[in-house]
């Protein structure tokens, strides 16, 4: 019995000491693997730290390039960089009317405002085209905007604005050249669809034209100082052969119309700002438009002489979600000194005589907005404190005040469009019949089109 015991015995031995044997070299073999790819993951790290310290020496090599830029002298502000380099901003704004009056349309065309303006109504009964306005605008570069306004209409095609404006002068300066409206005043530097009513006021259209001063080639400097309020200052020299009425051609000299105004704006509370501004355009006048021809004689009449027209102005706006409250008004008054001329139907001159004009005009709006819909309401006004029209020294009557009466309904169902319904009962012609007339107005725009100012 004995001797099976220790023969097992033996056996389990043997094995054990097999076994053993064969799980060191199980060890053995895993740690030579562990060591090989602990051995490839340094080689990569080494090999990306060289990846890391080639990137950082080509970065240093570039820092001596763009230390070789110029130090400009103030911050670029312009709308430079980006797509618009190569994709200037494009738009198109249609401006449509149609027009119903009770007058006749060959009394509209002669429909001036006595001892004023010769210029007619401008519309006619039916449909009219204002223009089709084409707008574009890009950086030149980092120190200079472009902007261009041509509108097209039933009479061809005008460049009604082509001018530069810096964006990178120090202090606050900035300069405009080329041929650009003026920033006398709101309704002298907007366009007809940017205004809150289908027609400009009557003082604009009596000592201005229908489109108050328009484009005129010039330049332009302003001044935003640094104040607690907003302030700008600034002055114009403009051509002043494009307005007919206050300035026109004048071939004995260059540049003959001026103008300087102020700008002034704060809030008021949260939801309401005010602005206001007085402004002033003088210089050289060569005018056939303020007054008609002779109905009896045929004669026409022409001022030589100088002229100088004074605006105040005050808007004050309040906002709270979706209403909205306008209130702004206007006062011009005309200093006007010259010879009239007075030619037979050749063209032969009758008589000098000497002209002295001094006369005033006001008007005052509000405008209510409710989410997509606003409704206004205009009352403007001529002669309101002085009607000195005198000529060779005696005084001159033109049958009354003139004034008128505005009431407009819109609806705007984007910001790209805007139907708006007008109703003007028109006294400016005081002699004449009453122009009761109503508008319906459609303004379109499509493409990028740059922000109108406040």
């Amino acid at each position: 019995m004995r001797t099976p015991v220790i023969a097992a015995a033996a056996v389990m031995a043997v094995c054990l000491c097999g076994s053993f044997s064969f799980a060191e070299e199980d060890l053995n073999s895993r740690l030579n693997r562990l060591d090989a790819e602990v051995g490839k993951q340094t080689e990569t790290i080494r090999e990306q730290q060289k990846t890391i310290d080639d990137l950082k020496d080509r970065l240093n090599e570039q820092k001596p390039v763009e230390s070789h830029v110029p130090e400009q002298s103030g911050k670029p502000t312009g709308l430079f960089g980006g797509s618009l380099m190569t994709n200037p901003y494009v738009s198109l704004v249609l401006d449509a009317k149609g027009y119903v009056s009770n007058l006749k349309n060959s009394e509209l065309e002669s429909r001036g405002v006595p001892g004023f303006t010769t210029e007619g109504r401008g519309l006619h009964n039916g449909f009219n085209i204002d223009a089709a306005e084409l707008f574009l605008f890009a950086p030149v570069d980092p120190y200079f905007n472009l902007y261009v306004n041509i509108p097209i209409n039933e009479e061809g095609v005008e460049l009604e604005e082509a001018y530069f404006v810096t964006t990178s002068l120090p202090a606050g300066f900035q300069i405009k050249g080329g041929r650009f409206k003026s920033n006398t005043s709101r309704l002298n530097a907007q366009h007809p669809h940017a205004w809150d009513f289908a027609d400009i006021a009557l003082p604009y259209k009596a000592f201005l034209g229908s489109e108050g001063l328009g484009g005129e080639n010039g330049v332009q400097f302003t001044w935003l100082p640094p104040l607690p309020v907003y302030t700008l200052l600034g002055i114009e020299v403009l051509q002043g052969d494009s307005n007919s009425l206050l300035f026109g051609k004048d071939d004995r000299w260059g540049p003959h119309a001026f103008s300087a105004f102020a700008k002034v704006s704060l809030d008021t509370s949260d939801n309401s700002t005010l602005y206001a501004g007085p402004w002033v355009l003088f210089g050289s006048t060569n005018s056939g438009s303020i007054l008609p021809a002779d109905e009896a004689t045929g004669n026409t009449f022409n001022l030589r002489g100088d002229s100088a027209l004074y605006g105040l102005e005050a808007v004050w706006k309040w906002k709270s979600g979706q209403q909205g409250v306008t209130v702004q008004g206007e006062y011009l008054y005309l200093v006007q000194n010259g010879d009239l001329t007075t030619s037979d139907p050749s063209g032969a001159p009758v008589s000098v005589e000497r002209l002295k004009r001094h006369q005033d005009g006001a008007y005052i709006q509000a405008l209510y907005r409710y989410g997509r819909w606003r409704a206004g309401a205009r009352y403007d006004r001529l002669e309101l404190f002085d009607d000195t029209f005198r000529v060779a020294g005696v005084q001159q009557q033109f049958s009354g005040k003139p004034w008128r009466a505005t009431g407009s309904l819109e609806f705007n169902p984007t910001e790209f469009s805007t139907i708006r319904a007008q109703y003007t009962h028109d006294r400016s012609d005081p002699g004449g019949r009453v122009n009761n007339e109503g508008i319906l107005q459609a303004i379109f725009t499509i493409g990028a089109h740059p922000a109108h100012t406040f």
